[in-house]
């Protein structure tokens, strides 16, 4: 198999997980899925990720760990995964995400009576460097959102419209690409909030800025499709739902047109929006609840951000620095 912890072609198969084992895997994604309600994309990482540990085990081991061997693993077992996957190049992020889902998996176990992993919580999570957010400036921010910044590159007028109402929607209500795309056609009206099913299909209310609103109207009027009150706001030149990587695309072009690094991504314009209000005097626990944040600590990263951007003013600007 080489040295890679997983051989994709191997993963169809699942040769190297055991009858019993794969029946607890698929019990645990079922119950993270209907009971904790968890979204797809993140039970398949969690599927993957448990799925490379085995992958791992089956070579380590000389063979498919039954359960009672994931309960008799030692933690030079799981550092030997750990250190298996860094000579694949994986950052420590990464590895810790799947330390993660392999601790959440062996909870599962043990609260229905399959064995303790204990070696997976006795073994330290790796380190991670801490990388501040990288906004824009509210210039740039406000451009992103301009629907003439990307005219006469061909395409439709409304689909200029479209990019510049979902752009808004990032920077002026600070959603996820997720969020925004997951919006309804009802959702939209004469209110001035609108209701965003965030991660963890939780919601949360956030206000709708009367520039914002005006964006997404213009797109409404100019799209060539009928937009059903239960449908997607926002649909491909198909009339499918919009696809995040076609939000991608649009935020690049306007990024070379503009000028601006790789970092302004859309993910950026959520940044920008934290860091903004915060430099305007925004109250912490109300960018909290406006970005969905379940933790306090979370959203504490941006007065880092703020801190950073005084510093460098302060040098800029001050005659003795």
């Amino acid at each position: 198999m080489g040295r890679k912890a997983v051989d994709e072609r191997k993963m169809d198969k699942i040769s190297f997980v055991a009858p019993k084992v794969a029946a607890e895997i698929e019990a645990w994604l079922h119950h993270l899925g209907a009971e904790r309600r968890l979204s797809p994309k993140t039970l398949e990482a969690y599927r993957r990720d448990v799925l490379q540990f085995l992958s791992f085990l089956a070579e380590h081991l000389g063979g498919a760990p039954s359960l009672k061997e994931l309960a008799a693993l030692a933690p030079a077992d799981v550092r030997a995964f750990l250190a298996a996957r860094r000579a694949d190049n994986i950052g420590s992020r990464s590895l810790m995400r799947s330390l993660a889902g392999l601790r959440a998996f062996a909870r599962f176990l043990e609260k229905n009576g399959k064995g303790k992993v204990g070696a997976l919580a006795a073994v330290r999570a790796p380190k991670i460097g801490k990388t501040l957010p990288r906004p824009l400036t509210p210039d740039a921010a406000k451009n992103m959102a301009d629907p003439d910044m990307a005219a006469g590159d061909g395409r439709e007028p409304w689909i200029h419209a479209r990019d510049a109402a979902v752009l808004a929607l990032l920077y002026g209500c600070g959603l996820r690409i997720s969020e925004a795309l997951g919006l309804r056609r009802a959702q939209f009206g004469a209110r001035d909030v609108i209701t965003v099913m965030g991660k963890g299909r939780k919601e949360r209310m956030v206000p709708l800025l009367p520039q914002v609103a005006k964006l997404v109207a213009e797109y409404i009027a100019l799209c060539r499709f009928d937009l059903p009150d239960q449908g997607p706001l926002f649909v491909g030149a198909k009339g499918g739902p919009l696809s995040p990587r076609l939000v991608q695309l649009a935020m690049a072009r306007l990024r070379g047109a503009l000028g601006l690094p790789e970092t302004a991504t859309p993910h950026a314009l959520r940044h920008s929006f934290a860091t903004h209000l915060l430099a305007r005097g925004g109250d912490l626990r109300s960018i909290q609840e406006l970005l969905g944040h379940a933790s306090l600590s979370t959203t504490q990263i941006y007065t880092a951000v703020d801190a950073d951007r005084l510093i460098e003013a302060y040098r800029s600007a001050h005659p003795r620095a």
